[in-house]
């Protein structure tokens, strides 16, 4: 009895040990996260960071190097048409220290010196013109009574038109002194260390649009250079959005596409429309230091103005580029995805096993994926499925 109690009891534990060994190495489900195939709106989208600009900007710069007056005006304020925004004046004399006054003043006399010296110099000259003059004229009357040669009348001659030009450039000469005399006489007199009167001749430079003041590059009087830029000009409430997409994706982007501006201040985001993709591109070192193709697009706000009124000149805005959208798709996350030969396959949770299938897909936006066949709507779908997924294995939602 006792050895039989004894085989019963090892049988039992000989048995439990085996239960727990087929337990312990048993297949254990696989872990895994899902979602369900529903219908919804899907957008395929173009998301980059843009600026808003004025459309009609105007920049007032200076005609020709003058002297500026201070600007009274500050940024953001009210211009109309034809105000005047800033006066230039001509350049002032430079200041004449000590030594150069001295230099100057010496200029002055020298310059006096050689006009009194010219004009002695052209008395001197029309003395002799005048004694050639008579003496040509007695020598014409001794000619007529053939007293003379006429070797010495054409020599008479020549010496009074020689003496005649002689004292045309002796005149000349003085009016060359007086000049210089007066232009010595100008550098002393105006110059800066002098007092003058006011400046008469000035030019105003007037708002050529009605609008605001953008921008003040030379607040403070002061001499400025030829076409150096001083005020900017617009109108702030006609406002575009310049964003500059990669390359790539300005080749999907259409003139007339809606674009959706968001994370911009407001409460709601704000409709716009591409008015125009430009044509060049340009490099741009990314953040990460790489380098990209980027393109400008240029987009209109459509939503009312009074919804934005308080963009300005410069802000920032996220522009949503809508390349496709319909309302009703049946969509799938994109994670749940795999390929195989070429074919796009999903793993389905069919009570506790996993199910593949391959499916169509359409429109992808990065994060859905359309579903065109192979799925029906509110099945569920395995998400992030790894190398342990296989038609048929057990699995277990998290």
């Amino acid at each position: 009895m006792k050895n039989w109690r004894r085989r019963i009891a090892y049988g039992v534990i000989i048995l439990a040990v085996l239960v727990l060994l087929v337990y312990g190495f048993r297949p254990q489900p696989v872990n895994v996260d899902t979602a369900r195939a529903e219908r919804g709106t899907l957008s395929v989208t173009v998301e980059e960071e843009g600026r808003t600009r004025v459309i009609d900007r105007f920049t007032l710069s200076a005609p020709v190097a003058a002297y500026a007056r201070r600007v009274d005006l500050k940024v953001g304020d009210p211009v109309k048409r034809s105000a005047p925004l800033l006066t230039l004046e001509p350049l002032p004399s430079g200041v004449l220290d000590p030594r150069s006054r001295a230099a100057a003043e010496a200029r002055v006399a020298a310059a006096n010196a050689a006009h009194l010296a010219a004009k002695e110099n052209a008395a001197a000259v029309a003395s002799g013109a005048g004694l050639a003059r008579i003496e040509h004229e007695r020598v014409l009357g001794l000619r007529k009574n053939t007293l003379v040669s006429a070797e010495q009348e054409d020599r008479a001659r020549a010496e009074a038109e020689r003496t005649q030009a002689a004292l045309r450039a002796a005149q000349l000469q003085v009016e060359v002194a007086r000049h210089e005399l007066d232009a010595a006489k100008t550098a002393l007199a105006y110059s800066a260390a002098q007092a003058r009167g006011e400046t008469l001749e000035r030019v105003t430079l007037s708002a050529p649009v009605d609008g605001r003041v953008l921008a003040i590059h030379r607040k403070s009087e002061g001499v400025v250079a030829n076409g150096e830029p001083l005020i900017d000009v617009g109108d702030p409430h006609a406002l575009e959005v310049e964003v500059d997409v990669l390359s790539d994706d300005a080749v999907r982007i259409r003139p007339g596409m809606r674009v959706r501006f968001e994370r911009w201040g407001g409460d709601a985001p704000l409709e716009g429309v591409v008015r125009t993709v430009e044509p060049a591109g340009f490099t741009k070192i990314s953040a990460l230091g790489v380098e990209e193709q980027r393109v400008l697009v240029i987009a209109d706000i459509t939503s009312p103005p009074a919804q934005w009124e308080r963009l300005g000149d410069g802000y920032r805005v996220e522009a949503v580029f809508i390349l496709w959208e319909a309302p009703d798709v049946l969509q799938i996350p994109s994670s749940a995805l795999f390929r195989a030969g070429g074919e796009w396959y999903v793993f389905t949770a069919e009570g506790d096993r996993a199910r593949r299938h391959r499916i169509e897909i359409g429109h992808r936006n990065g994060l859905q994926a359309q579903v065109l066949g192979g799925l029906q709507g509110g099945e569920t779908v395995i998400v992030h499925p790894d190398d342990t997924l296989e038609d048929g294995v057990r699995v277990e939602t998290r």
